[in-house]
């Protein structure tokens, strides 16, 4: 009770400001309205150059202030009851338990997020209310961990979050014009508007991050504090592989034109070792050391999860699958899903491809293409000659020709000489009928006769010392190719 009463104090505050900018802008407006009226009026004459800058600054601002409709844009396929009917009965079962009526339209999203919101209308006069839910999201969490989400989105509609929300968003959107507009003309009346926008900022975000805590307490009191600490523990540390996985890993897919099953994808990629320790050193970091900062809408995860200790911590299930499994026809719900967001592209006409056939046709002829440039100063490099380059890595960004001497190379040369190096010794094993496995978030193997290389961190890795000079000597001759010339499978795309 006592943090609803300080949520709708400082809300009722976020109210005043939101007031009390478009009093203070029509107030300026007017001023600067009125000045050369005034001096018409009393001195019987005008100075035109203040006129126009007094007129043009306050027609600016009225401009600015203007609230402007709501044009809701779809944010992916709607999500049909019909069509899904595990999902809703989740929804409604969730709405249920809060007291909420349900989003009268459900989207599904490629965002790692679900949200609620009232769309459409005026200041949120007239609109009606719309729920997000990510397809990565439904990837990574479990049915009722899933839930535990959906009942925060839930608490945001108990608490009246959505409502508020149009108002202080056509707000912030009004002040962001009006500075972007008196910018150009006065850095007076920007500087006023921008010290306002910031006061208003901080308050309202100050309200956000109360609100996000608030409907954690009513997730935690109505399904359980566990699935959602475990929950946004899970989030929290996927967000920050989300935009890494799709740029490394979806991406070069869409390039080709081909659709991997990004969600099945993104699971795997979390999986891998390597970024499955990345993610849980990140969210004991923030666990340990997250401090909130005043622009954030959230609070940090230590915060959120400390508030959710001395509540019920819900009923632990034995079986709890994946929330994924609540969708039908995920393939189909995905290829949709990417021909919205990706309409500029839909003649393209993506083909279907699993992880398992994606080498073959994605990274083999993107390492051909990477190699190409660089095959002219490739020749002559063996997989052993590598020992040499290696101890000193700007050599062998100088020998590719990425920079001019070795004293100007950066990281990036580095990491491009190391790219064109792992590409040019893949294809040259491949040739030679070794195996290759690539799937998402694990490093590229090429294997043969019980040897396995890893070739795209064989650079780095002799550089580091992670790998000694003897060790990959001996690796090479044992695998046959110590004298293997890079050269000649940049020439010619074989091992000759």
């Amino acid at each position: 009770m006592a943090a609803g009463r300080s949520i709708a104090r400082r809300a009722a505050l976020a109210v005043v400001l939101m007031f009390g900018f478009y009093a203070l802008a029509i107030a300026v407006a007017v001023g600067l309205l009125y000045i050369p009226y005034a001096e018409l009026r009393y001195f019987h004459r005008v100075d035109y150059r203040l006129a126009l800058f007094c007129i043009v600054g306050g027609l600016l601002i009225l401009w600015s202030i203007i609230p402007r409709p709501d044009r809701f844009e779809p944010p992916g396929p709607a999500l049909d009851e019909s069509e899904h009917p595990e999902l809703f009965s989740v929804l409604n079962g969730v709405a249920r338990i809060t007291g909420q009526e349900m989003p009268r339209e459900v989207y599904v999203t490629p965002d790692l997020n679900a949200w609620v919101a009232l769309r459409g209308g005026m200041m949120g006069i007239g609109g009606r209310r719309v729920m997000g839910l990510g397809l990565p999201l439904l990837q990574i969490l479990s049915v009722t961990r899933f839930r535990a989400v959906l009942a925060h989105e839930f608490g945001h509609y108990y608490g009246g979050d959505t409502s508020l929300g149009p108002w202080v968003y056509k707000t912030r959107a009004a002040i962001g014009r009006t500075i972007e507009g008196v910018s150009r003309h006065s850095s007076v009346l920007s500087k006023l508007f921008q010290w306002y926008g910031l006061l208003f900022l901080r308050l309202t975000l100050r309200v956000s991050r109360q609100q996000e805590l608030s409907a954690d307490e009513l997730a935690a009191r109505t399904v359980g504090s566990q699935p959602l600490v475990e929950g946004l523990k899970l989030v929290h540390g996927a967000a920050l592989a989300y935009d890494p996985y799709l740029l490394t890993e979806v991406v070069p897919a869409l390039r080709k034109g081909y659709r991997p099953p990004v969600a099945d994808g993104f699971r795997r990629f979390l999986n891998s070792r390597q970024i499955s320790e990345d993610i849980s050193a990140f969210v004991d970091a923030e666990l340990n050391a997250g401090e909130a900062d005043p622009y954030d809408s959230h609070p940090p995860l230590r915060e959120r999860i400390a508030a959710l200790a001395q509540l019920p911590p819900g009923d632990q299930r034995d079986s709890d699958p994946p929330a994924l499994s609540l969708l039908r026809d995920v393939d189909t719900l995905e290829g949709k899903l990417m021909g919205f967001i990706l309409s500029d592209y839909a003649g393209k006409g993506f083909k279907p491809i699993s992880w398992d056939e994606l080498p073959a046709q994605v990274w083999v002829p993107a390492w051909r293409d990477n190699i190409q440039p660089r095959k002219e100063w490739l020749k002559g490099l063996t997989p052993t000659s590598l020992t040499i380059l290696a101890k000193e890595p700007s050599n062998l960004a100088v020998r590719l020709r990425f920079a001019p001497g070795a004293s100007v190379t950066n990281d990036r040369h580095r990491a491009e000489a190391a790219a064109v190096v792992g590409s040019a010794l893949s294809l040259a094993l491949l040739a030679r009928g070794w195996s290759l496995t690539a799937l998402p978030g694990a490093p590229v193997v090429l294997e043969s006769g019980g040897v396995s290389i890893k070739p795209f961190v064989v650079a780095d890795d002799l550089s580091s010392g992670a790998l000694s000079a003897e060790e990959w000597v001996a690796l090479c001759e044992s695998a046959s190719i110590a004298d293997l010339d890079l050269g000649v499978t940049a020439e010619s795309g074989t091992d000759r």
